[in-house]
């Protein structure tokens, strides 16, 4: 019997979705372990924070860059280095001898993650059209929803059954298989391959992204009016500031900020930093009140935010078949409205019936399907292959600060309550957390109504035969039309 053969784009979209899964697994497995990594080296629970906010930062450092790399170096030679870099990191986090060890190799990790998802989506939608990327998204949305749900419930199992070492290890394998496939089925591509470093612009976004990063990291445990939070997220701000005048001034910036200038583009990315916020900082907060507010186990509340997901694997094949008649700006603006609806009904029912709680998750992940999709197939229509990687890095950049500023929004409403104790049994501090995370998507519905389908028409054509498909022009023309 043949072997079965697959085409450039399939090889493509496994070894993205299989790189995707690995980094966002990671982020969601590490905070299980964070206890038992503080009781294996001795020291407070607040010293590993760290661990966290060192790879944030590091993300937010290299997550900018990768554009300009990529396009020098070769999608390809870059992949390859951001996967080693990444895999080598998980093996040197598990042997780690002590906090400020695994700190560095958190670091280090970090710039393998921060490279590795925009290069990759980069290589992703080069390869496919946009006419086909409707459908591409369905198969997106398996890391990006499957990995969070599975994070905390793989964690648990790896700390109780072997120890929190095993929580870094698990990527080694995934790490070195993606390697090697990558190694051998990958074709190498570049642009702009003379264009010279854009030095302003690396040193003031490492410097505004990192501290700003940081600030909304340690907010709620610092708290906001603490002069370290004071002084970084001041610090930040002001480089971004510069960082946007220097890049807009600069023939060939490292962060094409002239990219938001495309309609569509522009507005996707502004509701896509609300509506992110609202998700992730309510994916980050739920697990917090079933175990500290209602005392659930880490499994039994692993179970009851996973309909989640299985919301968005259930919708999101209606989705991708509605998208090419409906168009992107009724689906997210409407995806966006009813995970708003979801989330104050979860914020009554929190303290219910644990099942009607498990069946708003369905409902806001069937929601969330809808947004993400579209968003995932319509963002990048008017951008041209040359500005590609450009455009996905720009994009996971405000997808980074999204998760940061939503989780720092809900982590200060909860940390009003300083202690566990305290936290027990108090839906009231809950309910407004919940309340708040409804009010970050509706902003995100309210500016996905200016979203024009005309400028997403590229996409929302029928998929062209094969041979066809990939020699069809795209890009901001085409885009525009």
């Amino acid at each position: 019997m043949r072997g079965v053969r697959l085409s450039y784009q399939q090889i493509i979209a496994m070894i993205y979705v299989a790189a995707m899964f690995m980094t966002i697994l990671d982020v969601t497995i590490v905070y299980v372990a964070l206890p038992s990594v503080a009781r294996s080296f001795s020291v407070s629970p607040a010293a590993t924070d760290g661990v966290i906010v060192g790879y944030l930062v590091s993300l937010a450092v290299w997550i900018p860059a990768s554009g300009w790399v990529g396009d020098r170096f070769g999608t390809k030679r870059t992949f390859l280095t951001a996967i080693s870099l990444f895999t080598v990191a998980s093996a040197l986090c598990g042997l780690s001898q002590s906090v400020l060890e695994l700190v560095l190799f958190r670091v280090l990790q970090g710039a393998g993650g921060g490279m590795l998802t925009p290069v990759g989506m980069a290589m992703l939608y080069r390869a496919y059209p946009p006419e086909q990327r409707a459908r591409v998204a369905r198969l997106l949305v398996v890391p990006t929803v499957m990995a969070p749900a599975l994070g905390p419930l793989v964690g648990g199992a790896l700390v109780d059954s072997l120890s929190w070492r095993w929580v870094f290890f698990l990527n080694v394998p995934i790490g070195v298989a993606a390697f090697a496939f990558s190694a051998l089925k990958l074709r190498e591509h570049r642009e702009r391959a003379g264009e010279r470093f854009d030095v302003a612009g690396f040193v003031l976004a490492a410097g505004g992204f990192g501290l700003f990063l940081y600030a909304l990291s340690e907010a709620a445990t610092l708290g906001w009016t603490s002069p370290v939070i004071i002084g970084a997220a001041a610090g930040g701000a002001a480089l971004i500031a510069m960082l946007v005048r220097v890049e807009l001034h600069t023939a060939v910036p490292m962060i094409d900020l002239r990219l938001l200038r495309y309609r569509l583009f522009g507005v996707a990315n502004l509701a896509s930093l609300f509506a992110s916020g609202g998700f992730l900082g309510l994916l980050f907060i739920a697990p917090i009140w079933l175990q500290t507010g209602r005392g659930l186990s880490a499994l039994a509340s692993g179970s009851s935010t996973a309909p989640e997901a299985l919301g968005v694997l259930v919708s999101s094949q209606l989705v991708g078949r509605l998208y090419p008649r409906i168009g992107p700006r009724r689906l997210i603006s409407g995806g966006l409205v009813g995970v708003t609806v979801a989330t104050c009904l979860l914020a009554v029912l929190m303290d219910g019936n644990l099942w009607l709680f498990r069946a708003v998750m369905f409902a806001i992940g069937v929601g969330w399907a809808y947004v993400v999709i579209s968003m995932n197939a319509g963002v990048f229509a008017q951008v041209s292959p040359r500005d590609m990687g450009r455009a996905t890095a720009l994009y996971n950049t405000q997808r980074q600060l999204a998760s940061a500023l939503g989780v720092a929004t809900l982590s200060t409403i909860i940390g009003t309550q300083a202690t566990a104790s305290s936290l027990a049994g108090n839906a009231t501090v809950f309910r407004a957390a919940f309340a708040a995370a409804a009010g970050f998507t509706l902003v995100g519905a309210m500016i996905a109504l200016a979203i024009r389908d005309r400028d997403a028409a590229s996409t929302m054509q029928r998929s062209l035969p094969p041979t066809t498909a990939l020699t069809a022009p795209y890009g901001p023309e085409r885009g525009s039309a």
